[in-house]
């Protein structure tokens, strides 16, 4: 296959022919795995942090890799959900069709597996995303920013991510946090207001001059929110990201109207057509962009130029992402110019890697990787080994 066959990678749509000269996709195989948890983060109930390998074949023997990540206690997707689904759903429908058009491969798995509000099993499909597109810049021997025609950022500084459960607890994580270069850091807030103040306020004591932001995830009713936003903002607090559930429109509605600090969604915003309803209802200032949390990164791309075009906040952050997805939001990262630091926390809180030459902080950042595809190269061997099922 030659560069001109993964036009359809670029996220635009190929012509019919260049698509058919693509060797079509043989087999998709699913490993699910998991990575040890190093530390106390409120989404993990298990000393492990699940995920989901998957490798894309295609007839011609050129293969791509990608990574689901569920977590179960931020959304509904489990490992056994996404290893199913791509199993049994996703993965056969894509055999036999091209992997250069990867807007097809979109409309194919959303008819396989259907929406609700939004995109149905998004973080499966994430995995299938990700190893097209890997497989796409192999194929062209480019890294992806290269294949959109965009200049990536060398590195991503990164933030450090403050979630405790005692006061006294947070000079030694961050001090922790500072020996590893970190210089910004984000918390996590919500539902107690009164702890969430004295939080920010002792971050912002001892980092002075960082980026802080503040994750609700959820957690705080209309009212809280409305009382603790001022106050989070006096308290140092930057952006308040998710003060209350995604499906709480009225909410956040207040809270924009409100305009005491500028509110980031992440839970509800799945897909651009989210994003431009929710734009339209003037209800966000910006989004904490998730390549796990959209399908991949074919609409995570689609996403982040909606929010470049209408002049709104993109962030950065993830969902504890390891190895292969943690090097598909780096690319979206860099290739997209992010302004702010990262809250990619995996490799705060996981040890362990299935690369070969697994992706390293250094001075708080993270190098946005520059070889074919993806630019990293999965252990085959080792995730065979390690897959549980």
């Amino acid at each position: 296959m030659t560069r001109r066959m993964f036009v359809g990678a670029l996220g635009l749509a190929p012509a019919l022919a260049l698509a058919k000269e693509a060797a079509p996709i043989r087999t998709v195989e699913v490993f699910p795995v998991n990575y040890p948890v190093t530390a106390y983060f409120k989404f993990f109930t298990k000393p492990e942090r699940p995920s989901v390998f998957v490798k894309v074949t295609c007839e011609d023997g050129i293969f791509g890799w990608g990574q689901s990540v569920p977590i179960p206690t931020w959304s509904y997707e489990t490992l056994e959900s996404a290893t199913s689904a791509l199993r049994n759903y996703l993965g056969p429908a894509l055999i036999g069709k091209s992997p250069a058009d990867i807007e097809g491969a979109h409309r194919i798995l959303n008819k396989t597996i259907a929406a609700s509000f939004s995109t149905g099993m998004p973080i499966a499909k994430a995995g299938l995303d990700l190893a097209l597109h890997d497989l796409a810049g192999k194929a062209a021997g480019k890294s992806l920013p290269e294949l959109w025609g965009r200049k990536p950022l060398e590195r991503i500084p990164l933030s450090w991510t403050v979630n405790v459960k005692a006061i006294e607890e947070i000079e030694p994580l961050m001090a922790e946090g500072r020996k590893r270069g970190y210089r910004h850091f984000n918390i996590k807030v919500a539902p107690d207001p009164k702890f969430d103040l004295a939080l920010a306020r002792e971050v912002r004591r001892r980092a002075p001059d960082c980026f802080l932001w503040a994750d609700g995830n959820g957690g705080y009713d209309t009212d809280t929110a409305l009382t603790v936003a001022p106050k989070l903002r006096e308290a140092g607090v930057d952006v308040l990201e998710q003060p209350v559930a995604p499906n709480n429109l009225s909410g956040l509605a207040a809270l924009k109207k409100q305009g005491a600090l500028p509110i980031i969604l992440d839970e509800g915003v799945v897909s651009v057509r989210d994003l431009e309803e929710f734009h339209k209802l003037n209800l966000l200032d910006g989004v904490a962009m998730k390549p796990a949390r959209t399908a991949g990164l074919f609409d995570a791309r689609r996403q982040v130029e909606y929010l470049e075009r209408n002049q709104l906040m993109f962030l950065g952050s993830g969902l504890t992402d390891p190895d292969v997805s943690l090097a598909a939001s780096l690319a979206l990262f860099g290739g997209y110019g992010l302004k702010y630091p990262a809250a990619l926390n995996g490799p705060q809180f996981l040890a362990g890697s299935f690369l070969k030459r697994p992706l390293q902080v250094e001075g708080g950042a993270l190098r946005v990787p520059t070889g074919a595809g993806l630019g990293v190269e999965v252990d085959e061997g080792k995730v065979r080994n390690a897959s549980h099922g």
